[in-house]
């Protein structure tokens, strides 16, 4: 705005200097063709719009006119709406020298903000009193009416509204009981179709390649199930159920291996893939990150590309819902130093040729 009427006066000061060396009936006759224009504009125009330096400019050049000569003048607006533009010019002037005082209760710290929406997101059955409670037993002295605006104010709604338990919450919560496994196949450069079987926990997304043949047989998947059982007893897993899906190659000798170990096979509904997502999301991972990447000549070439690749996801490959942590590593400390962080010595290790990338730093 502020640019705009400087511009405004500078080409209005322009036209000053312009009428300075004409002479009064010149100025006279330029005058009654602008009314005529404006009589014009008036039958054509309901309601005109000005904007906020539109305003400023009409005020400055006619607040000094007395109010008998501004209602002669023949103007888009009535003389009232001019003389209403300058005292709002002034309130605005007097508002921005005097800033008023604040009244009423002191704002709330932020970090008490900030464990009131934390207490909400963590318990979906307390509402505000109950958060209020709590905030009193940690010594945080803050009115109830102040956790009901904070909770309104970022939009989350009472604790009745919020109880409803989603599927994400609820298997989040049972991660740690939880397996899921799947068949994929693959192609090998001759064209025989490998069947390969693959089991990821739920809880930490380690993943685990079973085996892979072109000729899944009933004692091959159940020689599959006895080693999954024995490796989860040495890794003392707490692992309860397995999610699978109603493929044909899972046999009830399968089944019934399983649950003689303490494990309840979870068949997912038909044609509905989302049911066993964790599996199907590694699937795409591996067919994206390495089998559509790699030309696969045997099944003894399959295998030993496939436990690469679980080796570099389990202990290397970063995952989201880790926070970015791998499976059996841990999540690496920062680097805060600013020395450290402009000498910067990282190397490359391959895997697979190449198709594989893992960088650690230099020691």
């Amino acid at each position: 705005m502020l640019l705009r009427l400087a511009y405004l006066a500078a080409t209005n000061t322009l036209s000053l200097l312009r009428l300075l060396p004409m002479s009064d009936w010149d100025k006279d006759i330029e005058i009654l063709a602008l009314r005529h224009q404006l009589l014009v504009l008036q039958r054509q125009v309901g309601k005109p719009t000005f904007t906020d330096t539109d305003r400023a400019l009409l005020t400055g050049l006619l607040h000094h006119l007395p109010r008998k000569k501004l209602r002669r003048l023949l103007l888009l607006v009535r003389p009232d709406t001019i003389m209403r533009w300058h005292r709002n010019l002034l309130k605005r002037r007097h508002a921005a020298l005097c800033v008023p005082k604040r009244r009423g209760r002191p704002p709330t710290v932020r970090s008490v903000r900030a464990l009131v929406l934390r207490l909400a997101h963590e318990n979906s059955s307390w509402g505000y009193r109950r958060i209020h409670g709590e905030l009193a037993a940690l010594g945080i002295k803050v009115a109830a009416s102040t956790v009901w605006e904070i909770l309104r104010e970022h939009g989350i709604p009472p604790a009745p509204e919020r109880q409803s338990t989603t599927w994400a919450a609820f298997l989040r919560s049972q991660a740690d009981a939880l397996l899921a496994c799947d068949f994929f196949e693959t192609l090998t450069l001759t064209g025989v179709r490998l069947y390969v079987i693959a089991v990821i926990e739920h809880s930490t997304r380690r993943i685990r390649i079973l085996g892979a043949t072109a000729h899944p047989t009933t004692e091959w998947t159940v020689q599959l199930g006895r080693n999954l059982i024995m490796d989860l007893q040495d890794a003392s897993s707490q692992a309860r159920f397995l999610i699978r899906d109603r493929d044909s190659k899972f046999t009830q000798a399968f089944d019934a291996l399983l649950s003689d170990a303490g494990l309840t096979v979870v068949t997912t509904g038909i044609q509905i893939p989302r049911m066993n997502s964790l599996m199907e999301r590694w699937i795409q991972t591996c067919r994206c990150e390495l089998l559509d990447r790699t030309l696969i000549w045997s099944q003894s070439h399959l295998l030993h590309a496939l436990r690469e690749f679980e080796t570099f996801y389990n202990e290397h490959r970063p995952h989201q819902a880790l926070k970015q942590a791998a499976p059996l590593r841990p999540q690496a400390e920062p680097i805060n130093v600013p020395a450290q962080v402009r000498h910067l010595e990282v190397r490359r290790r391959d895997r697979l040729g190449g198709t594989l990338h893992e960088y650690q730093h230099a020691s």
